[in-house]
């Protein structure tokens, strides 16, 4: 047979019937979401919900993506790990199993960037957040949900504005402007000098009581992000991401984006009572009892609040220098964080730690390292909490495809094959071995160690 070379040129044809065009056998997760996505009725509903902020006197141009279609290439933002959305456009435009998943025919061309931007300006917040709820009804409707304990933990997500387009809130300077300035009040260079930008540069690195506070600092690009310590120590505009859990099925309750510099112990019970408001809003009827947190979430207002609220809370206390003093704190503030201590300490308490540092931390690993959304490329807190909820929802139809397939994300499907050809291997050699030991301690002459046992050889 002879080689085959590669043209450096070529001329497409001019004519290509249906039966040349490529077509794509579709990979089976994608088939099995759509599957259940259809038997939900999903696009019938997002249709008719989101009918109203299509409506318009203007009838020219064409037809903007159906609703179903755009939220599952944001589902495929999750799934494929792509944070941009340059990157989904690109991505589905480039996947033949894409295409067949999106329901877009090769003759068509798929949804450009531009077009997931101005559909997502054009739809509110209220329809992300009810996509989330139907997410968490499916969840419910395959008995997955339990709702009664939940973890509650947060983390920090990169804003899309960088830390040089701060600028001061008082007199309006940049970072440089203000660097200048001080160089200039300690006598480092003449009023009228113009110091190059090295000179600047270490100025600013050499002198002391280097902060930066929310308070004195604004972004020009991003006035919502604000300025936090992430999560490997590095200091950047943030938002915060905090997730209410249920402990029993991983599911995500509730996913709010608030800034950055708000602290724990301020957003615990608003997460909680938002937890609370979607289960009521997909007609569970278990209500939150139990919730546990990490020490950040521990002060006498929050412990009150939750057992005002009817919520038996599972958080430890942060080693402080002295005792507590209850001199300006009342009977009801004492029960409530003498009756957290007790809970605290007890076996539960301690199991609900654990369970909860494993499930809240794994769905972080899930949504914001290997779903794409650690850094954000949307301004603005209303912008970035849609793009999250539908990441959110996402990770919540994972957990719903474990449970039916065994696989929560497509890529998990490519080792599955080898894994099970594995694990039979191993058996089939345990079996081999253990019919040849029998054979030879059947040979073998008395007074001889008898070979290890089976479980002691595939262990070593």
């Amino acid at each position: 047979m002879a080689m085959g070379r590669r043209k450096e040129s070529r001329q497409e044809p001019l004519f290509v019937t249906a039966e040349q065009l490529p077509r794509s056998q579709g990979h089976p997760f994608y088939k099995a979401l759509n599957a259940l996505l259809a038997e939900a009725g999903f696009d019938r509903w997002i249709e008719k919900r989101c009918q109203a902020f299509y409506e318009q006197v203007e009838t020219r141009g064409q037809r903007s993506i159906p609703p179903g279609v755009y939220f599952r290439m944001l589902l495929v933002g999750y799934f494929e790990g792509i944070d941009s959305q340059r990157g989904i456009a690109w991505r589905c435009s480039d996947s033949l199993s894409l295409r067949e998943f999106l329901g877009i025919p090769l003759d068509e061309s798929s949804p450009e960037h531009s077009t997931l931007s101005l559909t997502r300006r054009r739809l509110p917040v209220e329809v992300f957040e009810e996509v989330f709820q139907f997410v968490l009804k499916i969840a419910s409707e395959k008995k997955l949900l339990s709702g009664k304990t939940v973890g509650v933990d947060s983390t920090t997500l990169e804003a899309d504005a960088a830390m040089k387009s701060i600028v001061r809130r008082d007199t309006g300077e940049g970072w440089k402007a203000y660097v200048v300035r001080l160089m200039r009040e300690e006598g480092v260079i003449a009023p009228d000098e113009e110091p190059s930008d090295e000179d600047v540069r270490r100025f600013d690195k050499n002198r002391k009581n280097k902060k930066v506070s929310n308070e004195e600092w604004v972004s020009e690009t991003d006035p919502e992000a604000k300025i936090a310590r992430m999560k490997d120590g590095t200091t950047h505009l943030a938002y915060k991401a905090e997730h209410v859990v249920d402990l029993e099925s991983d599911l995500i309750l509730a996913a709010e984006i608030r800034p950055a510099d708000h602290g724990d112990q301020q957003t615990l019970v608003d997460s909680v009572l938002k937890a609370e408001e979607n289960l009521q809003a997909i007609g569970c009827e278990q209500s939150i009892e139990e919730v546990a947190a990490d020490k950040g979430y521990h002060s006498v207002a929050t412990l009150e609040l939750c057992q005002s609220l009817g919520f038996r809370t599972y958080i430890p206390e942060p080693k402080r220098k002295s005792d507590w003093t209850w001199t300006d704190k009342t009977p009801e503030d004492q029960r409530a964080v003498m009756g957290n201590r007790q809970r605290v300490r007890r076996a539960k308490g301690k199991q609900l730690q654990k369970r909860r540092s494993e499930v809240c931390e794994r769905t972080f690993a899930h949504v914001c390292e290997t779903g794409g959304m650690r850094r954000s490329w949307l301004e603005g807190l209303t912008e970035v909490t849609k793009r999250y909820l539908i990441a959110t929802a996402a990770h919540n139809l994972g957990r719903v495809m474990w449970k039916l397939l065994g696989v929560g994300k497509p890529r998990r499907l490519q080792g599955r094959n080898v894994a099970v050809w594995a694990v039979f291997g191993a058996v089939w050699s345990a079996l081999d071995w253990l019919l040849r030991s029998q054979t030879d301690r059947a040979e073998q002459p008395a007074g001889l160690v008898a070979p290890a046992p089976i479980v002691a050889r595939l262990a070593g």
